[in-house]
């Protein structure tokens, strides 16, 4: 489940270097066992401090830089000491030291005290002051001011007391001799401590954020958070009360504060452990485990003050057979990204979703022998270093070693792939696999390589799993990944899982075997100090919280793909162009557009190729809806990033989709020859085409958008892959859509076979009529032929009827057959002109009775009386339309006598 990075080393990186300088003191074999080298503290900026005895029987403390892989002296002791906490300033001039007493029989401090805090100048001059010198512990950290800032003669030193307070020491310092940084008045040092805590039971220090939260009580236990501002100023900017059981602390805690190596601190005495993570993005969680119950089973609580909801679990640790280890009475918390582990050596591990925690299934959980963290020690020796924004890292205390912890990818495929690792059969394993598969996709998903092997896993698996649709968790959840971590509060509004979508959430998703959840009380978190004025984290985590209460307070915060069916289905039965139509292209443009410049180099499949109408107008409409809700819900993020945002987000949809095409594509290894339609489909392609049926019914299931062109390629492996039935079928049913594309394709690909004459008949049938005008000119055919030569001839007679002013009626003669359609066109026109011309037989005044010129196009030559008309004789139609239809009706027998007549 954890992959663990190997990092800094202590006997490595520090003690070998140590032998090797200081080897000639000493022979090696003594000195190498004496030199008892340990970790003290791990600084903001990463430096590692340590100490060491050093060969002439001293105590020095040390620095290691992760950066530049270096180790740097800066102190020695005349006398071997026991030190319980130490801190250096960022510009390395001060170092502050709290000395513990020796337990183990070695000589002790004078003044004889518990503790005893001490104040160096380590450049160059080593003055020391004493700070504290009490009967308590003592811990010491410096505050790590801006880096930018151009004054270095002040540095401010935080002090906690075991006795429960926090002392804030402000140094000044001075320069001599142009190098010499000295303390300016260190007998002023203890006027200029400033108070800032008065009693706490367990504080943990967040030197990367210079965050302090510590825990008080009075009635209840009461959570504080302090921000160190880099003026230095602090401020209380949140309180949270915490549902904690009285006495929960029998001893002081320290949290990220040094490590103690004189100070025994039993695990099984610490009745709670707790811990509080922040996100830079404005999330906070607190983690605690409450006392096991006669060590049967262990409850521990998530607040997750950002979603402003409580989770509390309980893990019965009988159930999985496993041994109760008396030494690890708690579990360690290990935050990773937005994911939070729960760990129980021995017993189980728990990794939660911080961001989507309604449902358990989103969150993975293993137990008994499914547990394998790959750690070497026991969880009692580990501690756990976290730094926001940066990679978590475990130590191990014994030995000095500090691994930097992810999850493992490799692992959670396997959780995909195969069975054997979980203990549940069937159904019961799939909330393993929606955990993994959104695990793998939302966090681990920018890693090309891996979403390769995903999509594998996915064409192989889409009718394995039972209780979710595979393909719409794959799209929503890496739809998901493109705004997730760009604004908290997309995480309540973008569609996160095909689950919500659902009326009734199959059962085995609500439940997971071993683990019990139960919502508790609301976070109610109280905000103090500035923090909307500022724009941090505090102001982010604010708005957050406030924006979840008005969230959750909504019916339907999260956009729902399958909401805009209804007005899909009234856009498709719009007829003529609109001005919405116009928007929802001009929508479909910037998408596209967006496409093109993510597809520069050459893509197997052939998608992106073609004008889709319908697809542009569903990718138009999802911009303008998703743009909508964003809009309303989160009017802060502004116009300008939510366009961009939309844009981007469905212009990943469709690139997604051709994604996993390709990926079928070059599993099966198909090429261009499976685009020819006059081949039958191999067992490849049938593997293809079923994939496909499963993109399309999956898409239509949320009413999102295609990528153009992937209708056409459907019907092609359609063609290659049915039967002509079946595939007439598959469109009468909707669920094969006909392109212009396909049909022009179809027409003239396949030859004139009578399957095939059958079947493009069957295809022209069912297209619009429009587009069969269109596609029946690209048909080689005696049928084809007589409709271009009907169109011809219409089109003629039609110009020709406009610019006479003569408008052809169009009639058919009942009886009249149509063998030769032009001249029954003809034929039928000219009939509609004889029936519009003047009727020679109506009495008409002056009528010159002398028979028309030879040239009926010109006017007769001679006189005529005045106020004359002159007749121009039209032959009829009667006697051409008698003779045609008679040689139809008898070609042969009375083809002479219709000559005659």
């Amino acid at each position: 489940m954890l992959k663990l990075k190997e990092g800094f080393d202590l006997h490595r990186d520090v003690v070998l270097e140590i032998l090797r300088k200081e080897a000639s003191v000493c022979r090696m074999t003594e000195y190498s066992e004496a030199v008892d080298a340990r970790l003290l503290n791990i600084e903001s900026d990463g430096g590692i401090l340590y100490s060491w005895k050093g060969a002439t029987g001293t105590t020095r403390i040390g620095k290691y830089d992760q950066n530049t892989k270096q180790n740097k002296l800066l102190y020695t002791f005349d006398k071997q000491v026991c030190i319980s906490s130490c801190s250096l300033n960022k510009e390395e001039t001060l170092l502050a030291v709290s000395l513990a007493q020796n337990i183990r029989g070695e000589e002790r401090l004078k003044p004889i005290s518990k503790c005893l805090t001490l104040l160096i100048e380590i450049h160059p001059i080593n003055n020391t002051k004493v700070l504290k010198a009490v009967d308590c512990r003592v811990k010491v950290q410096f505050l790590h001011q801006d880096g930018d800032r151009k004054s270095v003669l002040e540095s401010h030193l935080l002090l906690f007391a075991e006795d429960g307070y926090v002392d804030l020491y402000h140094v000044l310092l001075s320069k001599q001799e142009g190098y010499r940084v000295v303390m300016a008045n260190p007998e002023r040092l203890s006027k200029t401590a400033e108070r800032i805590v008065e009693d706490f039971c367990w504080v943990q220090w967040d030197g990367h954020t210079q965050r302090l939260h510590y825990l008080t009580f009075k009635d209840k236990y009461l959570l504080r958070c302090v921000q160190f501002h880099p003026n230095n100023n602090c401020e209380t900017v949140l309180e949270l009360h915490l549902n904690l059981p009285a006495n929960s602390f029998p001893t002081v805690k320290f949290v990220n504060l040094g490590f103690d190596h004189y100070h025994d601190e039993k695990p099984s005495r610490e009745l709670v452990r707790m811990r509080v993570f922040t996100n830079p993005i404005g999330s906070l969680c607190v983690f605690y485990s409450q006392p096991l119950k006669d060590k049967k089973e262990l409850i521990y609580t998530v607040v997750l003050v950002h979603k402003d909801c409580t989770k509390r679990f309980r893990v019965d640790l009988a159930s999985d057979g496993s041994s109760q280890n008396s030494q690890q009475p708690h579990p360690l918390f290990i935050p990773i990204g937005y994911y939070v582990l729960v760990y129980l050596q021995g017993h189980f591990l728990h990794c939660i979703n911080t961001r989507q925690q309604e449902m358990l299934c989103y969150s993975l959980f293993f137990s008994g022998h499914d547990v394998n963290s790959g750690l070497q020690c026991q969880s009692a020796d580990i501690a756990v270093l976290h730094a926001e924004g940066r990679p978590t890292c475990l130590l191990e205390l014994v030995s000095g070693k500090i691994n930097a912890v992810q999850l493992s990818s490799d692992f959670l495929l396997q959780i995909l792939r195969s069975d054997t690792c979980s203990r549940w059969p069937g159904s019961a394993a799939d909330p393993q696999r929606l955990a993994a598969l959104h695990c793998l996709l939302v966090y681990m998903g920018n890693d090309p390589k891996l979403e390769l092997k995903i999509m594998s896993w996915v064409c192989d698996n889409v009718n394995t799993i039972e209780s979710f649709d595979l393909i719409q968790e794959f799209i929503l959840a890496s739809w998901y990944r493109i705004g997730y971590n760009r604004f908290l509060g997309l995480d309540k509004v973008l569609p996160f899982s095909s689950i919500f979508e659902k009326k009734e959430v199959p059962g085995c998703l609500l439940d997971v075997p071993c683990v019990c959840c139960t919502n508790g009380f609301h976070a109610e978190p109280v905000f103090k100090g500035k923090t909307r004025g500022l724009l941090n984290f505090w102001s982010e985590l604010q708005c957050n919280t406030e924006r979840t209460k008005s969230l959750d307070a909504l019916m339907h915060s999260r956009y729902r793909t399958s909401h805009i069916q209804a007005e899909w289905d009234k856009l498709k039965s719009e007829k003529k162009p609109s001005s919405h139509m116009d928007h929802m292209e001009e929508n479909a443009k910037k998408v596209l557009s967006m496409v093109d410049t993510w597809c520069l180099e050459k893509k197997l499949v052939p998608l992106f190729q073609e004008e889709d109408h319908q697809q542009r107008l569903l990718i138009g409409l999802t911009v303008d809806k998703l743009r909508e809700h964003i809009n309303r819900h989160l009017p802060r993020l502004g116009k300008k990033k939510i366009d961009s945002l939309v844009i981007n987000y469905v212009a990943k949809l469709l690139e997604l989709i051709r994604q996993m095409l390709e990926s079928a594509w070059a599993k099966y290894k198909l090429g261009s020859r499976v685009l020819c339609l006059m081949q039958q489909g191999s067992p490849a392609e049938w593997s293809v085409f079923h994939f496909m049926c499963r993109i399309l019914e999956s898409t239509r299931g949320l009413c999102l958008p295609l990528p153009p062109g992937y209708h056409t390629l459907f019907a092609v492996f359609a063609i290659r892959c049915l039967p002509h039935n079946t595939f007439l079928q598959y469109i009468d049913h909707g669920f094969l859509q006909l392109t212009e594309t396909f049909a022009s394709r179809l027409m003239t690909d396949l030859d004139n076979s009578k399957a095939n004459e059958r079947l493009k008949f069957s295809i022209l049938k069912r297209l619009p009529e429009v587009v069969e005008q269109r596609v029946y000119h690209m048909w080689d055919h005696p049928v084809s032929s007589a409709s271009i030569s009907r169109d011809y001839v219409r089109g003629l007679l039609e110009k020709h009827n406009k610019y006479k002013g003569i408008a052809a009626a169009g009639r058919e003669k009942p009886g009249f057959r149509h063998e030769f359609l032009p001249l029954t066109y003809l034929a039928n026109t000219l009939s509609d002109i004889e029936a519009q011309a003047p009727n020679p037989f109506e009495e008409q005044e002056n009528v010159d009775a002398s028979p028309a010129p030879a040239d009926a196009g010109t006017a007769p030559s001679g006189n005529t009386a005045k106020g004359s008309i002159t007749l121009y004789s039209f032959p009829s139609v009667a006697p051409f339309r008698a003779r045609w239809s008679g040689s139809c009706r008898n070609e042969h027998s009375q083809s002479q006598t219709d000559s005659s007549s």
